[in-house]
């Protein structure tokens, strides 16, 4: 009987339905970070009787056919890119970003990541960096002296040094679109890598056309609704028990014929 195996699969496919809706809710405050949804996918059919070939020496065509499914997979888990809220934290080193873009990080392998999140501090060297210690690209150096950062909408930074009036430019800062944003690979720590489906890198000054524009002090907090989370939560569980149920069903089906005398 093959509806035990077919309800397995859906069992299978909500379970991990389950764990993409619970890792948005775990990260429903973290920065930058944009919800997934799990997509699926109909597995391979069985043809009992194949839907246009003829059924009579005078060439009549089946209409319909009869076909059986065999399941249920898992097809991908897409990116929901949409903005996420911008949260004042009144810190003159977070960015939020306004639109589209990425900020650009120097791992320590060499390799270029992105991020959302813009909660970034300096190092002894005075060096723009992440939480982890990453510098953000372009590298932009505060002077020791200096007495307060502004960094414009778009992404110039300006210090006001002690003992000078004009504030000075100490650097721009880039932002980055793909093609395809959701064909970014995850690598944790708020970090995406580019990949051959996100398609290249392109760069350019914050506030150009098809960039965003940046805000000071801001941080762009998850896109996460808990009330939308919660009901694909509830409809998540309610179709594993109806699976489950499928095979308790399934199951009784076959006491039966196995009783029969």
């Amino acid at each position: 009987m093959q509806s035990l195996n077919i309800a397995s699969t859906g069992m299978a496919a909500q379970q991990f339905n389950v764990e993409v809706i619970s890792n948005n809710i775990a990260n429903m405050n973290t920065t930058g970070y944009k919800r997934q949804r799990a997509e699926f996918q109909d597995l391979l059919y069985q043809d009992l009787r194949r839907v246009g070939t003829n059924s009579s020496d005078a060439g009549t065509i089946v209409p319909s056919g009869i076909q059986i499914g065999v399941g249920v997979k898992t097809a991908a888990t897409y990116r929901i890119n949409e903005q996420g809220a911008l949260t004042l934290t009144d810190n003159k080193f977070d960015l939020a970003i306004l639109g589209q873009g990425y900020f650009q990080v120097e791992l320590p392998s060499g390799e270029t990541a992105y991020t959302r999140a813009g909660s970034f501090q300096t190092n002894q060297d005075g060096t723009l960096v992440t939480p982890d210690g990453y510098t953000v690209q372009p590298g932009i150096t505060i002077p020791a002296d200096t007495l307060s950062v502004t960094i414009n909408e778009s992404g110039q930074v300006f210090a006001q040094i002690d003992g000078q009036v004009q504030e000075q430019n100490v650097g721009q800062l880039q932002l980055a679109i793909f093609q395809n944003d959701a064909g970014l690979e995850n690598i944790g720590q708020n970090l995406l890598l580019e990949t051959a489906a996100s398609g290249a890198a392109t760069t350019g000054v914050p506030g150009a056309t098809g960039f965003g524009r940046l805000q000071q002090g801001f941080v762009e907090s998850s896109n996460v609704d808990p009330v939308h989370e919660i009901t694909n939560l509830i409809t998540a569980q309610r179709a594993y028990e109806l699976n489950s149920k499928i095979i308790e069903t399934s199951d009784q089906m076959m006491s039966t014929v196995n009783n029969v005398r």
